[in-house]
């Protein structure tokens, strides 16, 4: 008897082959995907047209970079760190070979409600204003960004998390309906969140239930408030971003290289403040000293965790349907194969590397990867990505992939989605800061 089951252990065991160097090689491609497209980029066909569209998606990456990272109620350069590293790691393990990663407005307003509860604008003052840290910024803004990295850390880890757990083929359940509904509706909420800079009001966090209306109540109820500085140079913005995009699109085809409307906006602006003292003189409020070059890597603060998981569920569901459907259209378009679970490895580590690097959550964004096909991408079936990357004042810019028209139908904005969360008690928010200044903002 005990022979027989010997026999049937050695059967086993001789089933159960040692991984030879095939094996590794063959898992290898499979979970880095850069390894199967690299050796066969056609440089001399797609270099020159993926250069040029990614030298301008660059352009455009650096303006929603500053806007996400205010929507996400940290300071502006986070939004120029998260659009560079997200996009190195996604080359390396995602399967979208059209998806523009980085800074996303959906996760971003997800973000800012942990930020905003766990740090609330009105403890700024209580606050040290000193330039100690890291980064040159005071002790307020180092608080809050430890709180988006620490969404987006454990978003991260739970995406990595339904990756083990081969949850990517359960998407199917989530039909492109779903998928624009969520997203045409929670563009109000980008809209909304962004109508006290547009009006130049000081106006305090509002969120929870029926939070949108009570934002436009606030509004009218102090309507008086509004300045018209801030009003006359938002609309201006508006009309000329509007007006020269159509312009940009409408004749597309008679020029090589469109007009990158948001970099030449931003430059003007910039010029005009520092000329007229807009600041001092009218009150506006600027962005200010942003941090030049890319810094250290710092582990994300532990011991908030707990505090931010609802917000890293959001980050991690919202942000890996958004990037799957983008993914998956085009992969249905040019006719190529996206692995579902394997986009949950790429987009979780994306947000884990990210985040020790003081990056905001990121996600797959329409605007910028309807963006690739606009400026002139010519590779399509074959395209691999090529990040360029300038470390300049202050750093970055990357990413060059191709897109289609078609994947307008599938996601029709780029938006926010908000969710309402309970305010956590004062002694929880003392708590939480004290944390938070004890050993992650030195």
């Amino acid at each position: 008897m005990t022979g027989a089951k010997k026999k049937k252990k050695s059967m086993l065991w001789g089933k159960m082959h040692t991984p030879q160097c095939e094996d590794i090689i063959q898992w290898c491609r499979k979970r880095l995907p850069i390894l199967d497209w690299a050796p066969h980029y056609n440089l001399k066909e797609n270099l020159l047209p993926d250069t040029v569209s990614g030298i301008m998606l660059a352009v455009q990456q650096v303006t929603q970079g500053l806007a996400f990272a205010v929507l996400s109620s940290v300071h502006p350069v986070f939004g120029l760190y998260g659009s560079l590293f997200p996009a190195i790691i996604y080359a390396i393990f995602g399967m979208g070979r059209h998806v523009a990663t980085g800074t996303f407005a959906l996760t971003s307003l997800i973000s800012a409600n942990a930020v905003e509860r766990i740090v609330p604008q009105n403890i700024q003052n209580l606050t040290t204003q000193s330039n100690t840290s890291v980064l040159g910024l005071s002790d307020f803004e180092m608080q809050r960004i430890h709180v988006a990295v620490a969404v987006s850390f454990l978003g991260g880890v739970i995406q990595v998390a339904m990756f083990v757990l081969q949850l990517g083929s359960a998407t199917f359940v989530v039909t492109e309906p779903v998928i624009s509904a969520m997203t045409t509706g929670a563009a109000t909420h980008v809209v909304t969140s962004q109508v006290k800079y547009l009006l130049g009001m000081k106006m305090p966090y509002i969120s929870g239930p029926l939070g949108f209306f009570y934002i436009y109540a606030y509004v009218f109820e102090n309507i008086k408030s509004v300045r018209l500085e801030a009003l006359l140079l938002s609309l201006l913005s508006i009309v000329v971003l509007v007006l020269v995009k159509e312009l940009n699109e409408q004749f597309k085809k008679k020029i090589k290289v469109v007009l990158p409307v948001d970099l030449v906006l931003i430059i003007a602006a910039s010029f005009a403040c520092y000329c007229t003292n807009m600041e001092n003189t009218y009150g506006l409020e600027v962005v200010g000293r942003i941090p030049q070059g890319i810094p250290s890597p710092r582990a994300p603060p532990m011991n908030i965790l707990s505090a931010v998981i609802t917000e890293a569920f959001g980050v991690a569901l919202v942000g890996y349907v958004a990037s799957l459907a983008l993914a998956q259209g085009s992969a249905k378009k040019f006719k190529y194969s996206i692995d579902d679970n394997q986009e949950f490895l790429a987009h979780g580590l994306s947000n884990i590397v990210s985040s020790f690097f003081f990056c905001i959550p990121s996600a797959a964004a329409m605007g910028r990867t309807a963006g690739l096909y606009s400026t002139g991408a010519k590779t399509q079936e074959n395209l691999q990505q090529v990040k360029i990357i300038s470390i300049n004042n202050p750093l970055v810019f990357l990413n060059a992939k191709k897109f289609y028209t078609d994947l307008m139908n599938i996601i029709q904005k780029e938006n926010a989605y908000n969710q309402p969360f309970d305010d956590t008690s004062k002694c929880e928010q003392n708590t939480l800061l004290n944390s938070l200044s004890n050993g992650n903002c030195n």
